[in-house]
């Protein structure tokens, strides 16, 4: 099969997905050897579309280095970050994270920091980016609280809010899209594999439970639909609105420290 720029997302898609479910531990590089070989073949078959693909080149770079830092390998961490932004990185919010704020007086670190580039419009588009994060690891959890305990055997999706679809200034802002793409994909199957747990163990226990309480199973699944609802409301309204009149013309980010990672 031929690859094409259209087949490589998705083929990256899922290494982001595999890569935020790996359970290794900080220090366990060798429990993410199969997530190294996978971008480092993403990377492979990117160069090869040219141009085209150039953002699958620093998006692979990228996971590489975060898996690298995840590891304390921080010379290696720093070399595929300078690849990734030499490819067109420039997540400079995500340098701002409080995991890496400790490498900011690394001459290295802040060398590459100052050759990336973005617009205004796009560094606008970047913060909604990580604050969707953010809210929808919220979400997550909150949706976990809620269902503890329901009786009922629906099963709760998690809402998500519909990805910009802007032509953006700078293609790296692709790259940041696909991440948080990926971030959603794997918050909605864990919340999928705990809701057919607890409708499996539900159906189970109204089978062989006399006093199984029927009508309260039904209240549950009511207001379960409520909260369903007004989430899945939620999500839409967060929808991404590209606010006229920002800068389309590319300069150097925001200087290192000035950001302020979303929390």
């Amino acid at each position: 099969m031929v690859d094409t720029v259209s087949s490589l997302t998705s083929r990256a898609h899922d290494l982001m997905v595999a890569s935020l479910s790996s359970p290794a531990a900080a220090g366990a590089a060798g429990q993410d050897a199969h997530l190294v070989a996978g971008f480092q073949d993403l990377i492979g078959r990117a160069l090869v579309l040219g141009s085209d693909a150039g953002w699958l080149v620093a998006f692979g770079n990228s996971g590489l280095a975060g898996l690298a830092f995840k590891h304390r390998q921080v010379d290696q961490a720093l070399y595929h970050l300078d690849v990734a932004v030499t490819a067109g990185y420039n997540d400079c919010l995500e340098l701002h994270a409080p995991a890496l704020v400790a490498y900011h007086g690394d001459p290295r670190f802040r060398a590459l920091y100052q050759r990336m580039r973005i617009t205004l419009a796009d560094l606008d588009e970047l913060q909604w980016l990580h604050r969707e994060v953010v809210i929808m690891s919220q979400e997550a959890s909150q949706a976990s609280v809620d269902n503890i305990g329901r009786r009922d055997t629906g099963i709760s999706l998690l809402p998500q809010a519909p990805l910009p679809t802007r032509v953006p200034n700078t293609l790296g802002i692709l790259a940041s899209r696909l991440e948080v793409a990926a971030v959603q994909t794997a918050l909605r199957q864990a919340a999928w594999n705990a809701e057919v747990s607890r409708s499996s163990g539900n159906t189970s226990l109204s089978l062989i439970d006399d006093t199984w309480d029927y009508p309260g199973a039904r209240r549950d699944a009511w207001d379960a639909d409520v909260l369903d609802t007004r989430r899945e409301q939620a999500a839409a309204a967060r929808a991404f609105v590209e606010r006229p009149g920002l800068s389309t013309l590319v300069v150097p980010c925001p200087p290192l420290g000035s950001l302020v990672y979303p929390a």
